[in-house]
């Protein structure tokens, strides 16, 4: 009997780099799992690679129910929803808690939290004089950027930065730890164990 391969439904709101990502570590051998479906709350680029990709897709705007995100879910038989650049916040059905994953551009619990996405999370991590950011993956509640850590890699800011050095600094991490965790969270569930705690590298 043939495994059930790990299906993924990816949520996004913008140009679809980390769907990409997730693409090619799927393509290479880095994350056993299968997108199974993309939804984007706009019409934006994201929907566009997920054409060029040939993933099913469609656009859902404003906030998604938990009923309706279960109903989503169940139409591409999905195991994992995974946040992309997704802006709205997530309502959780109660069969997919702990089953939600996100990734934020900075070390939560900093820098999080409503209307910190994108550019205004980097000015942010600027203004404050840090010495370091990063990104975090984490499983999702019905909260903007809380719930349990689940990884997070960091970079260091550098004299002279700007929003988008920094934010091309982290983007590299974040390329590295999404399909890191999401193989992580896969694993963990298949060998029917607890979910993993967080850890940093």
């Amino acid at each position: 009997m043939t495994a059930h391969l790990t299906n993924l439904l990816v949520l996004l709101s913008g140009s679809g780099r980390t769907l990409v990502n997730l693409a090619q570590a799927i393509a290479d051998g880095k994350l056993d799992a299968h997108i199974a479906g993309v939804i984007a709350s706009r019409s934006c680029k994201g929907i566009d690679r997920a054409a060029e990709l040939g993933i099913d897709h469609r656009v859902v705007p404003g906030e998604i129910s938990a009923d309706d995100l279960d109903t989503l879910a169940r139409e591409v038989d999905a195991d994992w929803i995974v946040l992309a650049g997704y802006l709205k916040l997530i309502h959780i059905p109660p069969r997919l808690r702990g089953r939600v994953v996100n990734i934020h551009p900075a070390l939560l619990p900093d820098f999080g939290g409503p209307g910190m996405f994108g550019d205004r999370v980097h000015r942010a991590v600027l203004d404050a004089g840090c010495a370091e950011s990063g990104c975090t993956v984490h499983l999702c509640d019905d909260r903007f950027d809380t719930g349990p850590i689940v990884l997070q890699r960091r970079c260091p800011v550098l004299p002279g930065d700007s929003v988008q050095t920094l934010a091309d600094r982290v983007f590299k991490e974040e390329c590295l730890a999404y399909p890191a965790a999401l193989q992580q969270l896969v694993s963990s569930c298949e060998s029917k164990s607890e979910m993993p705690g967080g850890h940093q590298i």
